[in-house]
């Protein structure tokens, strides 16, 4: 009888050891799916700024998203977010945009991301072309199944 104890126990701590690896193991594919899906929305936000379209953009922003850009007021919802974008893309084009991933926090429906950049700037009101690179925060949010920029903040580091 004895023997059947610490048998019995032996065989529920082993199973829940398995249940925990299963666990483990769910989390972290969920967390690179999750992963992967941001780093795909990075990616068509990149699109859209070196295409300068803000058709491409506003797909991207929650319906309440806010855009804090540098030196300017921030946007808060779609109507003025769309504004914002249509005077920066008048203002200036921006190319050849490269993220670099610096980190991507998941939690549930929402998530963070934090970026490095470098890009071409070219200034409509004197034609100058000017070599630049940025850092950015994006706080992400899932909505109906998609991740969406609920704010986003960069500054210039050159």
């Amino acid at each position: 009888m004895k023997n059947l104890f610490i048998y019995a126990t032996l065989v529920l701590a082993l199973a829940a050891c398995q249940n925990e690896t299963k666990n483990s193991k769910q989390n972290d594919m969920e967390q690179t799916t999750e992963k992967s899906a941001i780093e795909k929305l990075l990616f068509s936000y990149r699109d859209a700024l070196n295409t300068s379209d803000v058709n491409k953009v506003m797909p991207l922003y929650t319906n309440d998203g806010v855009f804090m850009p540098s030196n300017a007021p921030s946007a808060i919802g779609q109507e003025q977010i769309k504004d914002s974008y249509e005077f920066v893309f008048k203002t200036i084009q921006l190319s050849n945009i490269e993220f670099f991933i610096d980190e991507i926090v998941v939690n549930g429906d929402y998530a963070f991301l934090r970026t490095t950049s470098k890009f071409t700037t070219l200034i409509h009101a004197n034609g100058q072309t000017v070599a630049e690179e940025g850092r950015e925060l994006f706080v992400l949010q899932k909505t109906s199944g998609q991740w969406k920029i609920s704010r986003y903040m960069f500054n210039k580091m050159k």
